[in-house]
């Protein structure tokens, strides 16, 4: 199977538990890995017959914007409308990292990471 990745996306967004957390936001970094057979594209060369980066790329970014309590549930939102919009993958991961959350700590940034296959 083939893959397409889409690295270190950047965004401002508010999620997390804390009320402070929904007013100021934070930064987040968020890794698109999407699997599917990308061989008819390499044969064609019609954007037609891949997987359109660009869309999954907007469904970041939108699904971003919808403020969540926890990461996990932005993550899954991501999952769901990739499954639901892009019929050609088969399999993604997706990561969401939270840069410098509010902990008590020196933490760089704290990351969930979600995988599942098409139901």
């Amino acid at each position: 199977m083939d893959q397409i990745e889409l690295k270190d996306i950047r965004l401002f967004a508010s999620h997390g538990c804390l009320k402070e957390e929904s007013i100021i936001g934070s930064d987040y970094s968020v890794d698109l890995s999407v699997w599917g057979d990308l061989s008819i594209a390499a044969k064609s060369d019609s954007l037609a017959d891949t997987i359109d980066y660009v869309h999954l790329h907007n469904i970041v970014k939108e699904e971003m914007a919808v403020p969540s309590k926890l990461l996990e549930h932005v993550s899954s939102r991501i999952i769901n409308r990739v499954f639901n919009e892009v019929v050609t993958v088969e399999e993604i991961c997706v990561s969401v990292a939270k840069i410098n959350p509010p902990i008590g700590g020196d933490v760089a940034s704290v990351k969930v990471i979600l995988c599942e296959k098409r139901p």
